[in-house]
């Protein structure tokens, strides 16, 4: 999902309606990659900022959100964009397989639009077609995503390696064993994961089957008005409920319409509704889209994924702030709190994992993987980005129930060699750039 480009008509109302939902007085006046870059650019970010091309914005741009397969002309054209986003700057191309309308593709579609990343280097990374018994399955899943690499040469990463659903907790080491024998082979593949047990995603993405979402919106919303189909939704709808922990471990994040059910979960919400947690479900997205904290994995499985050398670790989160319009919701606290609860957790509670290799996966790791040039490493002529802090006191503040809180013990910041936080306050100025493929 790249929903700031490349924009038509139907992405351009996509973005607008994100951005209304806090407040936004964003001018959407480009449609590509460069412009939007630029617009970034000109602002000046606190942070450094680089894009990959997002396949569902890609295939809806050429194909709408219609579940049909793409035909050659199709793939061609979506290849040409491909290349035109690379000149303009994306670091690489990222699939949501999981999600309409990437789960209508077929692999050979990711295949051949792989194969002009894999020309340029550039980082191919899936959120692959499913992380549980659902779909094509977690495991046929992991190796859609090997296939690839071993079909085009490039670089796979596989965002984010976790064991969803009682079919699956408690195997973490089976996918890693699946990854490690892909490198053996020469494939080169790697992963990312948030050190959580509970994931986050938007209402359709968690709880209702993809034919469902064939169309997009509103065509869901008519489905949902047929008595029958309503019924074969719900139907799976009550799987994917069970699937995290049950109705307690599904937790409304965010739901701009009605704030006062944000941080209930779908028991509560059922009740408030008089109506069975499933029936909630759809009631709450026939309301409004929203997102879900979901109780889905195990804390054996995180621990194991969260050990491999092969790990980066990854928020999956968003740019937040804990005032304004980003505050709203009760989000994910992997927003806030994702390195540092890998730390405090992994490296000075549990003693798992040692500080320099969580740096190594913090940094050089991800830096590596995605292609950035002098960065990632304290050299000589590469960028000053750097973190000065003890790994005792660091402390993840973040909760499920009060996200939107800052990790406290980080006594200095440089971004591009200037200082953003000294003695743990922040600095005026902002000292971010915008990083383009090839570029450092």
């Amino acid at each position: 999902m790249s929903f700031c480009a490349p924009l038509n008509s139907a992405s351009k109302q996509t973005l607008s309606d994100r951005l209304s939902k806090y407040n936004s007085e964003v001018e959407i006046d480009w449609n590509n990659f460069t412009d939007w870059l630029n617009k970034i650019e000109k602002n000046i970010p606190s942070i450094n900022v680089a894009a990959q091309l997002g396949h569902g914005v890609l295939r809806s741009y050429v194909m709408g959100m219609k579940a049909v397969s793409a035909t050659p002309e199709d793939i061609e054209a979506m290849k040409n964009i491909v290349r035109s986003s690379i000149d303009q700057g994306v670091l690489g191309f990222s699939t949501g397989l999981w999600y309409a309308p990437g789960s209508y593709s077929h692999t050979e579609e990711i295949v051949e639009i792989t194969k002009v990343v894999a020309e340029h280097d550039l980082l191919y990374s899936s959120h692959i077609r499913s992380e549980s018994d659902d779909a094509s399955g977690l495991f046929p899943a992991h190796a859609e995503a090997i296939e690839i690499g071993r079909r085009t040469g490039a670089k796979i990463q596989i965002s984010h390696v976790k064991s969803v659903g009682p079919q699956f907790w408690g195997r973490g080491n089976e996918l890693l064993e699946g990854m490690y024998k892909a490198r053996e082979e020469g494939i080169d593949v790697a992963g990312d994961q948030y050190p959580y047990e509970w994931s986050s995603t938007p209402t359709s993405g968690c709880m209702f089957p993809r034919w469902s979402l064939e169309g997009g919106r509103e065509k869901t919303l008519e489905r949902l008005k047929d008595k029958n189909i309503r019924e074969a939704i719900k139907s799976e709808t009550i799987n994917y409920i069970n699937r995290f922990h049950g109705s307690a471990g599904c937790v409304l994040a965010e739901f701009s319409n009605d704030k006062k059910l944000e941080g209930l979960n779908l028991s509560e919400i059922s009740e408030e509704f008089s109506c069975s947690p499933e029936e909630a479900a759809m009631r709450l997205y026939e309301i409004s889209e929203g997102s879900f904290v979901l109780h889905s994995m195990e804390e054996q499985d995180v621990d194991t994924i969260g050990m491999s050398d092969i790990i980066a670790v990854a928020s999956d989160g968003n740019s937040l702030r804990n005032t304004g319009p980003l505050s709203n919701g009760k989000p994910h606290p992997r927003s806030y709190g994702t390195n540092t609860r890998f730390i405090e957790d992994m490296v000075v509670n549990k003693k798992k994992v040692s500080i320099s290799n969580a740096i190594y996966r913090m940094t050089s790791l991800p830096a590596s993987r995605i292609g950035l040039k002098n960065r990632g490493e304290i050299k000589k002529g590469y960028f000053a980005d750097i973190n000065i802090f003890k790994p005792e006191e660091l402390r993840e503040k973040a909760t499920y129930v009060d996200p939107h809180q800052y990790s406290t013990g980080m006594k200095w910041v440089l971004v591009n060699g200037k200082i953003a936080l000294k003695d743990g306050k922040k600095i005026e100025g902002r000292f971010g750039k915008v990083v383009r493929s090839k570029e450092g």
